[in-house]
């Protein structure tokens, strides 16, 4: 039957793995949700590659990390090779810190998948309505909400949604950010790319030495799923609808490599590198690909969209059920954007530093030098040593309030993660109880983590217009987060501080003024 004309609260724009995410922790808050995807199923291609310690803490709030897990590969394909050819030899080769073993500051563990095992997983962790082959064509504020025109492509029908809200994560070529005329800053189009998905048998020159991508002077190999199946990146040819894919793979591989290659799917697709000048106009937000397009090399660009949704959802829930005010929203694009601005540029460098490796190896090649070890890889062994940008993130908004009720300071940005339980920062990783993190407190509430859970209940009972439970600090613990006997620290629902008590509270009334003050809502 065809979708009829519908309210909700608020629409989902895309169902790639943002959209997807937005939708499963809006639901958790109890918000009326409807996504919308213009292709008429998830999509068949394994796309990105990388879920990182971060996306997975995200992922494990929401009940799905071990089904995501048991799908993915091993840990020890949480590392990058580099060869002249898939057949050769390393000539260098670096690990993805959080993916390939765990780290100490997560209770999480990153995972190689293909995007086509993610999206089911990620589906299924919510009921809220979604409907295929409905695109969405045009929209409008007004009043109190949103209306948006759809059409159904199963029935031909025009749909119109109403909305509270808007949520855009329909990718880098986003209708709705055409739509509202935002612009976009950053270097644009990288180049193109395509992505072969072939069957062959290389299992003898990768078993012994897994990884999640083989860098190669003729492209990247990635192997698609711990059962099977391969995909090759490369530029696109100038000729795509003439070109001999097998026969391009095939080279690529090598001429000793003597296998049968044999091509499933190919896709072709440009590398975008910018970022989007605003995130938010009035009552419509954009997040993931349709607010920045990250280059995949560092496989930083998906884990930065769900970061994105997880930052945005609980403040749209709160807005949305009363217990915020509409100006929290504005906390989003103040929150978001440095950290995008900021991944963009490493994604670029990134990019950069291995089209410099790749050319350098093809130029030796193409000259006789076949000794590896003239290419120097200083940066190799930090290619993927990304935790300063995964857990390290830091906010400076509105929704924070650092000690003496002075922002906290910008992250400093950079690879190295110093973890911290300074406001604005992700709340460090520690033991709580066995199988129980400081993180697991966190997700459909805020949280109030002390040593002195007593001292803090009459304050609690005060505040009990928003969400909020109370987590017992172990002791041991409360010098590394900076506090005495009687301190606390309020967690925000996405995991980061939102205020710090060293000590005893000011007054019976700090915890309510502190909730006021990073959810603008008014004081009654």
């Amino acid at each position: 039957m065809p979708l009829a004309n519908v309210e909700t609260e608020v629409l989902i724009v895309g169902g790639g793995p943002v959209g997807l995410t937005a939708r499963a922790l809006l639901e958790r808050w109890g918000v009326r949700v409807l996504l919308v995807e213009k292709h008429r199923q998830l999509s068949p291609f394994p796309r990105s590659r990388l879920v990182n310690v971060r996306s997975m803490e995200i992922f494990r709030q929401l009940g799905v990390a071990e089904r995501i897990a048991s799908s993915a590969f091993a840990p020890e394909y949480g590392r990058i090779r580099f060869r002249d050819t898939l057949y050769d030899r390393d000539f260098a080769t670096a690990a993805m810190v959080g993916v390939n073993a765990p780290v100490p500051e997560s209770p999480a563990l990153g995972v190689v998948t293909s995007q086509d095992r993610l999206e089911p997983a990620l589906l299924a962790a919510a009921e809220a309505q979604m409907r295929f082959g409905a695109e969405l064509i045009d929209l409008a504020e007004e009043a109190g909400g949103v209306v948006a025109r759809l059409v159904d492509h199963h029935h031909g029908d025009e749909i119109q949604v109403r909305a509270r809200y808007v949520l855009a994560a329909d990718g880098a070529n986003s209708t709705v950010r055409h739509l509202l005329g935002i612009d976009t800053t950053g270097p644009g189009a990288l180049g193109g790319v395509t992505t072969v998905v072939f069957d062959a048998d290389l299992h003898r020159w990768c078993a012994r030495r897994p990884a999640g991508v083989y860098f190669t002077a003729h492209g990247s190999f990635l192997p698609l799923y711990p059962e099977g199946g391969w995909a090759w990146f490369a530029p696109t040819p100038e000729d795509p609808a003439r070109a001999d894919w097998p026969g391009l793979v095939s080279r690529a591989l090598g001429p000793a490599a003597e296998v049968r290659v044999e091509v499933l799917r190919v896709q072709h697709w440009v590398m975008n590198a910018f970022a989007a000048e605003r995130f938010r106009r009035g009552r419509i937000l954009l997040a993931g690909d349709a607010a920045h397009a990250i280059p995949i090399i560092g496989g930083m660009g998906m884990n930065v969209g769900i970061a994105d949704a997880h930052n945005l959802c609980w403040k749209l829930a709160g807005v949305i059920r009363g217990w915020a005010g509409p100006s929290l929203l504005e906390t989003y694009e103040t929150e978001r954007q440095p950290v995008a601005h900021q991944t963009l540029r490493q994604a670029v460098a990134n990019t950069q530093l291995l089209l410099q490796v790749q050319n350098r190896r093809l130029n030796q090649l193409q000259r006789g030098e076949a000794a590896a070890d003239r290419i120097e890889l200083p940066w190799s062994e930090r290619y993927f040593a990304q935790l300063g940008l995964v857990l390290g993130v830091a906010y400076r908004s509105d929704a924070v309030l650092a000690d003496g009720d002075t922002p906290p300071e910008p992250p400093a940005g950079g690879t190295d993660y110093v973890p911290t339980a300074e406001p604005g920062h992700r709340m460090p990783h520690l033991w709580l109880r066995p199988d129980n993190s400081t993180l697991d407190t966190v997700g459909e509430r805020f949280t109030l983590l002390t040593p002195d859970p007593a001292r803090w209940e009459r304050q609690a009972f005060a505040a009990t217009r928003w969400p909020l439970g109370i987590e017992a600090l172990p002791r041991e613990h409360i010098g590394f987060c900076g506090l005495r006997l009687h301190g606390a620290l309020l967690i925000r629902p996405d995991g980061h501080i939102g205020a710090r008590w060293r000590d005893h509270p000011p007054s019976d009334a700090s915890l309510r003024r502190a909730l006021t003050t990073i959810t603008d809502a008014t004081p009654s």
